[in-house]
């Protein structure tokens, strides 16, 4: 049976009570970020406390920009004591998609990716959906709340974002929500956390790129090294998407136990998804998205192939699997 949106928001609000001490847990990111904002805003004067906490390190500019521009007030779980809220919600996310989770029982969960678990007491996973934040708006017109400029600025960017600009899984809903919320947000301010300032201490990782890049057909590996955090390497091939003879750009990096790799690619090349996994999931954890994928490899399950620590002979041993993927899929 499909709920209406009054139902489904008249479900969410029987999890709650005046006297709740409610904490909204994320991995943060923008959808998450959005969400949790979306959360807070739903159950003001309706319970006695929302606060909202995440157990990432936010690093990526557009995050942080996000964070700051908007105002949002987060709390690293670090410094959160559970003990002191009675009720806990998770959205743009599941309870197995992090050990952190594990830390307390969820009373609702709202998510957009496929469902994994079913553990909450009220569970909205709609995996059809582009992002959380469609869902979410969805919440609040239900509830009949206008929301406020940054409020709308944060759903408007989350949405975007993971829709990748529509051009990933995107449904009529997602438009829908994207385009009630332009009415309201600042598409000034959604502007200037996309581009977001980059950290000084980043740009060695630019220097970096630029000396270890390597141009094959249209493809730039690119091997970082070691790197301060994953989104690093994110950062670094979305740029390189910019350079006009690029078609794919695939940047990898070492952090802490890990070997990440990000897979970009233009619009005309739609398979980054299928080229990750054919790549690097027998090693590890690897997918993503038609245009945009990743692999996460430990890298005790490689050191048979290749010299984790030799920065050439990994970058070879990342290009040969990714080639071999390529005539594989004859791409």
């Amino acid at each position: 049976m499909t709920l209406s949106a009054s139902e489904r928001l008249k479900r969410f609000f029987a999890r709650f009570y005046h006297s709740d001490h409610v904490l909204i847990v994320i991995n943060a990111d923008p959808d998450a970020i959005a969400s949790a904002m979306a959360v807070k805003r739903l159950l003001w004067r309706r319970v006695a406390e929302v606060s909202i906490t995440h157990f990432n390190v936010i690093q990526r500019p557009d995050n942080l920009a996000m964070v700051h521009l908007l105002g949002v007030e987060m709390i690293h779980t670090e410094d959160v004591c559970f003990r002191g809220h009675n009720r806990f919600v998770i959205v743009d996310s599941q309870p197995d998609h992090h050990e952190c989770f594990s830390r307390f029982k969820p009373d609702v969960i709202i998510d957009h990716h496929p469902q994994t678990c079913d553990v909450a007491i009220y569970n909205d996973i709609r995996p059809e959906y582009g992002a959380t934040a469609t869902i979410m708006t969805e919440y609040l017109r239900a509830a009949k709340i206008k929301p406020s400029v940054k409020l709308a600025t944060a759903l408007f960017h989350a949405i975007k974002t993971d829709t990748g600009n529509f051009e990933r899984k995107t449904i009529i809903e997602d438009i829908r929500a994207f385009q009630y919320l332009y009415r309201h947000a600042s598409i000034n301010l959604a502007q200037r956390i996309e581009q977001g300032e980059i950290r000084v201490d980043y740009l060695k990782y630019f220097e970096r790129a630029l000396q270890n890049r390597s141009l094959r057909k249209g493809k730039i590996f690119i091997h970082l090294g070691r790197v301060v955090n994953p989104d690093v390497c994110v950062i670094i091939a979305d740029f390189f998407m910019r350079v006009d003879t690029a078609r794919w750009s695939i940047v990898s990096g070492l952090y802490e136990k890990s070997l990440i790799i990000i897979f970009r690619n233009n619009e005309l090349q739609k398979n980054a998804g299928k080229v990750a996994k054919e790549a690097f999931l027998n090693f590890g954890s690897a997918g993503g998205h038609k245009s945009a994928a990743r692999a996460e490899i430990m890298m005790s399950e490689i050191t048979k192939s290749v010299d984790v620590d030799d920065g050439s002979s990994l970058s070879k041993w990342i290009i040969s699997q990714v080639e071999k993927a390529f005539r594989k899929n004859q791409l």
